[in-house]
């Protein structure tokens, strides 16, 4: 199996996703620089948190239209499989991977606390690992994640399984319409949540429920 990880200037979720990564899938994935002009073969391509370009414009904006970001679409175009976290969840709508908008949280304040989620489709290359309705923990650390989607838009990704994951329990941190923490694109190869799995991996971390994400998608693509 063989993961990428894209950075930009500004993430710093990097290390903690190459070691999520290499301690889950037994290999340390190829970094990507965003300036580096291709992408290595790879079955999983991963853009993980931060606060790529210190948030300018809009968050993920600026990163969206580097030329890395062709060869992602290139790449997610021919089925391989796009994880974006945080920040690499706004990159991913930014970079028309993934449909709606991520907006300033209703609290107008930075979000770091725990929050549970509800796996809303288990039958994805990421979710398989889960049960529909199971209930996990995660951390949660953002300024900008009010998921929000226009009313066609919102139907079309509800109607065809696209909602991955969703806040729960009243834990829902940012407003997001519909408690959305968690989308797919059309094919289901590309997926973008705020919460961060990948830092609730092991006992270390006070719990393992995002672990089961990173071993599904990597079993899947083994």
């Amino acid at each position: 199996m063989k993961a990428a990880v894209i950075v930009f200037p500004g993430l710093n979720r990097d290390r903690d996703m190459i070691a999520a990564l290499t301690k889950i899938g037994g290999v340390k994935p190829s970094v990507v620089w965003h300036q580096d002009a291709d992408i290595p073969d790879a079955d999983l391509i991963v853009i993980p948190g931060g606060f790529s370009y210190g948030d300018y414009l809009r968050c993920g904006a600026i990163a969206a239209r580097s030329p890395i970001m062709d060869k992602v679409r290139e790449r997610a175009a021919k089925g391989t499989r796009v994880l974006g976290v945080c920040n690499g969840f706004q990159i991913l709508i930014e970079a028309g991977l993934l449909p709606g908008a991520l907006m300033r949280n209703t609290s107008l304040k930075f979000v770091c606390r725990e929050v549970k989620l509800e796996v809303t489709n288990a039958d994805t290359d990421f979710t398989r690992g889960y049960t529909k309705g199971q209930i996990i923990r995660c951390p949660v650390a953002h300024h900008d994640g009010n998921y929000f989607a226009d009313a066609e838009t919102l139907k079309q990704i509800e109607g065809e399984g696209r909602v991955a994951f969703r806040y729960a329990e009243g834990t829902n941190p940012n407003g997001s319409i519909n408690d959305i923490a968690g989308i797919l694109n059309a094919e289901k190869n590309v997926l973008g949540l705020m919460p961060h799995p990948e830092n609730l991996i092991e006992a270390a971390h006070g719990g393992d429920d995002g672990r089961a994400l990173f071993a599904t998608v990597l079993q899947q693509v083994a």
